[in-house]
């Protein structure tokens, strides 16, 4: 393909996507108030856990001792409804536009590669759900712990805006970072990676998971840095065994070099033969000593030069006409 059909794909590609997810948001939009039968509206599921809280752990500023999060500007409430059901349009549209990304990417790729397409999008989306419904987890096991802390002194009154882009927030970032032993897997699964450049460097991956779960969560709050930590930690180290088997399976084996230090693995150098050494490559065999010509000539008939006195006609050449 030229790179303009490559661009038309792309946009094609990505026109399906947004449209998907203008879809998702819609529906999101709309059951962010209203729900059928017994499914909990969605704003309601994620204020569950404030207004789980017990009441002395926040204020009461309704007349009927209803659970509110208040707001401190107009648009507030609208803008925090867009923005839950734009997060729920991606979610609905996740298996659609993890689709199109593996499909734009799919025509570089062999063909028993495309195989894993079904479970690439599969995958992607379970790991992304999981990690939200850990982090909402989080919020409501943990909410009470962090607004029970100097609770003689304060009282919890929580503006929708910040409450929400807390919890919202917390959800993707979960979400995603459950992406990333997928992505260890797409690197074995194209060569980039193996599992014996990783084996041995466990205890850095885990230090580095740690930090970035201290730097990327919301709050820092070590409660949903330390389960965000372990379960990267637990999902990182699946990853890694199914390097290891598909290695094992693809018949790629550590060179034995590399377990030696650098004195066993560089060894001593032969020295090279010298120059004029028997090669062995036989006896030379005696070339015959091929017969003398004859001087005892005389011109043949044709007037072409000297013939032998046998009667043979010696071929004639350059020289002789010369001569």
């Amino acid at each position: 393909m030229s790179l303009t059909e490559h661009l038309q794909e792309l946009r094609r590609r990505v026109v399906v996507s947004l449209l998907a997810i203008l879809a998702g948001t819609i529906v999101g939009f709309i059951w962010y108030q209203w729900a059928p039968g017994p499914v909990m509206p969605l704003g309601e599921l994620i204020r569950r856990p404030y207004c789980s809280l017990p009441p002395e752990l926040r204020a009461d500023l309704t007349a009927d001792g209803s659970c509110r999060l208040i707001a401190t500007t107009p648009f507030e409430m609208f803008m925090l409804r867009m923005k839950v059901g734009f997060l729920a349009g991606l979610v609905f549209a996740s298996p659609v536009w993890l689709y199109q990304i593996w499909a734009f990417i799919t025509p570089g790729l062999h063909k028993n590669e495309r195989r894993w397409t079904l479970s690439f999008v599969s995958l992607a989306v379970t790991l992304f759900v999981s990690g939200a419904v850990i982090a909402y987890f989080i919020v409501d096991q943990g909410l009470e712990l962090l607004m029970s802390i100097g609770k003689e002194y304060q009282i919890a009154a929580l503006s929708g805006q910040l409450y929400y882009n807390f919890v919202l927030a917390l959800i993707v970032i979960f979400g995603v970072s459950f992406e990333v032993p997928l992505v260890v897997i797409m690197l074995n699964l194209a060569g980039l990676l193996r599992y014996d450049q990783v084996r041995d460097k466990r205890r850095i991956i885990i230090v580095a998971l740690f930090i970035f779960a201290a730097v990327i969560t919301p709050g820092q709050d070590p409660f949903s840095m330390v389960v965000l930590a372990l379960s990267l930690t637990l999902l990182v180290e699946l990853a890694f065994q199914f390097c290891r088997i598909h290695d094992k399976r693809a018949g790629i084996r550590t060179r034995e070099w590399a377990e030696l230090d650098d004195e066993e693995a560089s060894g001593p150098i032969d020295a090279p033969a010298p120059i004029g050494a028997a090669s062995g490559l036989g006896t030379a065999n005696a070339i015959d000593r091929p017969a003398p010509i004859s001087t005892d000539a005389e011109p043949d008939a044709g007037g072409y030069g000297p013939t032998s006195i046998s009667g043979r006609a010696r071929t004639p050449n350059f020289f002789d006409d010369v001569l």
